[in-house]
């Protein structure tokens, strides 16, 4: 079978796995553990990958990761080469230490993002024995589980200094915590019942999204196009509308001036709309439609959050979004 194809572009999400060669451990004790991470930490920083959530099990691990700069496969190169190059030293071995290459699912981010965190987060219990555990014993666990990013989404004190929690806990009431509280909730969920694994979707492809996701991805990347470093980035290929004209129509149809929608104290329908089609149509990723609007990315999202909620209470709303939408297409 043909390896999905390795799409990279800025801002893109991926679940990465690794698995030692022939099943091995790719840990003998903690030290590898610690050094594991801290060379997690240096690669991250280097190739300014955001890492959004990990897990270390005994012979594999799971990343989740942003890449701003769309340079997955330079991140992992370095990063399996180094861990690979440290754990030999130590262990006086040679050779291959993973099974092959690693494994890569891009995420479509509005969709998926949050349910392949807590598949992520869940991992520990998939081991021989866990499932078995009284849910109390479960979740103790999970929340003690010291190789796992998640005791830092519960408690700041447990943090990991180059891990990003803000862009999940913004679905979540952000990072204060109440947000944490609400995370925790929806992670332990999946211990409560049968859930299903969001990776299966990518199965074949190697997408993690909905259908106009998986869509857009194929007409971007996967339709015979050249894939060399010329390729626009996915966000400008899906984005057809100039960012001023969304501004000016979103200020004509809730009739506020320009400067109003823009300014940042403004807390209207209207500028949640704003960054909804700026995301959507623009062309912009949730950190450029921040720095437009003089906010931070986790805003961004928790304001498309909220309009999202509000266009599930009623009509009305979604009636005048598809107009503006028209508006702007008729142009």
């Amino acid at each position: 079978m043909a390896r999905p194809l390795r799409i990279q572009f800025e801002n893109a999400y991926y679940h990465v796995t690794c698995r030692g060669n022939a099943r091995q451990e790719i840990y003998v004790q903690d030290l590898d553990r610690s050094v594991f991470l801290r060379l997690l930490a240096r690669s991250a920083e280097i190739y300014q990958v955001e890492v959004l959530a990990y897990v270390l099990m005994a012979n594999h691990f799971h990343l989740l990761v942003k890449t701003p700069r769309a340079n997955l496969q330079e991140f992992m190169r370095h990063f399996n080469i180094s861990y690979t190059s440290y754990f030999n030293r130590a262990h006086e071995r040679t050779g291959h230490l993973y099974q092959g290459r690693y494994k890569a699912f891009l995420i479509d981010a509005d969709s998926y993002l949050q349910e392949v965190s807590r598949y992520v987060h869940l991992n520990p219990l998939r081991s021989q024995g866990k499932a078995r555990k009284a849910l109390a014993e479960k979740k103790e666990y999970l929340r003690k589980y010291q190789w796992s990013s998640y005791p830092t989404y519960l408690s700041p004190r447990a943090g990991r200094s180059f891990l990003q929690v803000r862009e999940i806990l913004a679905y979540f009431e952000g990072d204060t915590p109440e947000g944490r509280k609400q995370y925790r909730n929806f992670v332990e969920e999946g211990l409560t019942r049968e859930m299903e694994n969001p990776l299966e979707r990518g199965k074949g492809h190697g997408i993690i999204g909905s259908a106009a996701f998986l869509e857009r991805m194929k007409e971007g990347f996967l339709s015979g196009q050249p894939r060399s470093r010329e390729v626009p980035a996915i966000r400008r290929v899906i984005g057809e509308v100039e960012p001023e004209r969304i501004l000016e129509a979103v200020a004509a149809d809730f009739q506020v001036s320009r400067e109003d929608l823009l300014q940042r104290g403004n807390r209207g329908i209207a500028r949640p709309v704003l960054m909804e089609f700026l995301y959507r149509y623009g062309g912009l990723n949730q950190r450029e439609v921040g720095e437009l609007l003089g906010i931070d990315y986790s805003s961004v999202s928790v304001g498309r959050k909220k309009l999202h909620t509000l266009l599930g209470k009623g009509k009305g709303l979604a009636a005048r979004m598809e107009g503006i939408k028209g508006n702007l297409i008729q142009d």
